[in-house]
């Protein structure tokens, strides 16, 4: 189990600010981090990386003195070093400065590159930090295996970031696992929870970009309306607390106050409560084992007033029950359901397919991939990264196919 590894110990004094690298910084999980460091003097920051986003990245970089500011794309190098001349910061660009920018020894490494995209450089931290607060649950569902070795063997602490797996962090009992009966993720159930399939038919991209509750990425945003955010995070649960799917529940909650629970055998079952805002879980992992303060609204259970609970429906969602068959399977069948939602998830953000054909996508790409992949052994990284793209491969045929299909219908 990742979460229950002992951290290696820092090299500077108690009272020194810790160093911290952010993977994804003008993300929404980059973005609230800084707040954070902003609000406190506790924190250097090393090195900072985006996609693609120079303006804000460049801004970042000169406000909080980074070391380091790197942009994934290439083409993005010549404006981003224009906007860092004389600053004092290190310009760079490409998979491996990103790379670099995870090893440069900080105490803290925050991953927020969505996607598969941030797997090779999350991975690398293991091995140059401390800390590793994990935010990018693509690196667990895809490859949680090889990240709970990796560390083992360095010694670095996870730390969740999720709501729903930070929760669980604070009401586990670590130190008496054989009392836990389950483990209770909580989902809002996205802005689609009471509409009819029928009616998720001709959803539009504003009606799946609108959360009820969370202000989040495109992508993210998706998952959630899609469901499949839930089922990637089961994943990430099973190998961050080292329990099986039988183990592992979904539960609809609207208000999204309970961000998840941990049922014990005696009866007792423990929950965390907070308003959703995810400086409350960057903060736990930021200050872990202590509590700093953070910016949001205080808990106010008498004005809420009501919390509701009900059943995930997997008909109606049925990325939940692929993610959950995922887990059964193992092997490359949780790569390949993460690879095929994000070439589905791109192409419906992008106008080329409906909100229903993200699922149905993922459920073709995934029964084609087992007689094409199989089973399969992964052990390395790389492993994962060539089963990552042998699933977007098929995942694009798959949209090809579709997309010929209705072309013939439409003729």
């Amino acid at each position: 189990m990742v979460a229950v590894v002992e951290p290696r110990p820092g090299a500077r004094g108690e009272d020194a600010p810790r160093r911290i690298t952010i993977l994804g910084s003008t993300g929404s999980i980059g973005c609230n981090t800084l707040d954070l460091v902003r609000r406190s003097n506790a924190w250097q920051v090393v090195a900072l990386t985006a996609h693609r986003n120079v303006e804000r990245l460049a801004a970042q970089a000169r406000e909080f003195g980074a070391e380091l500011a790197v942009v994934a794309d290439p083409d993005a190098y010549g404006d981003l070093a224009e906007a860092l001349a004389g600053t004092g910061t290190r310009a760079a660009a490409g998979k491996a400065a990103i790379i670099e920018a995870s090893s440069l020894g900080a105490d803290m490494v925050m991953a927020g590159i969505v996607g598969a995209a941030g797997i090779e450089a999350t991975f690398a931290a293991l091995a140059h930090a401390p800390s590793l607060a994990i935010a990018n649950k693509e690196c667990l569902v895809a490859a949680g295996a090889l990240f709970a070795g990796e560390a083992r063997r360095t010694g670095a602490r996870l730390l969740p970031v999720d709501s729903e797996h930070s929760a669980i962090f604070q009401v586990l009992d670590q130190t008496n696992r054989q009392s836990v009966a389950k483990i209770i993720l909580t989902a809002s159930g996205g802005p689609f929870r009471t509409w009819s399939v029928d009616e998720m038919r001709e959803a539009s991209l504003a009606d799946a970009l609108a959360h009820p509750n969370w202000s989040m990425g495109a992508k993210i945003s998706v998952d959630s309306a899609t469901m499949m955010n839930k089922g990637l995070e089961l994943i990430e649960a099973h190998h961050l607390f080292g329990v099986g799917a039988d183990e592992l529940q979904v539960l609809v909650h609207p208000q999204s106050i309970v961000h998840s629970l941990v049922a014990y055998h005696d009866g007792s079952v423990l929950a965390q409560l907070g308003e959703p805002d995810m400086r409350t879980p960057i903060a736990v992992a930021l200050a872990w084992p202590r509590r700093m303060p953070a910016p949001v609204t205080p808990l106010d259970l008498a004005a809420i007033g009501t919390l509701t609970f009900e059943a995930a429906d997997t008909e109606k969602f049925p990325a939940l029950a692929l993610a959950l068959g995922a887990l059964g399977a193992g092997g490359t069948a949780p790569i390949v359901l993460n690879a095929a939602n994000e070439v589905a998830v791109e192409a419906f953000l992008a106008g080329r397919i409906g909100f229903l054909d993200i699922a149905a996508t993922v459920a073709a790409t995934l029964d084609a991939a087992g007689g094409r992949l199989g089973a399969g052994g992964i052990g390395s990284i790389e492993d994962v990264l060539e089963c990552d793209r042998a699933g977007r491969h098929i995942a694009c045929e798959v949209l090809a196919g579709r997309h010929r299909t209705q072309t013939r219908k439409g003729a």
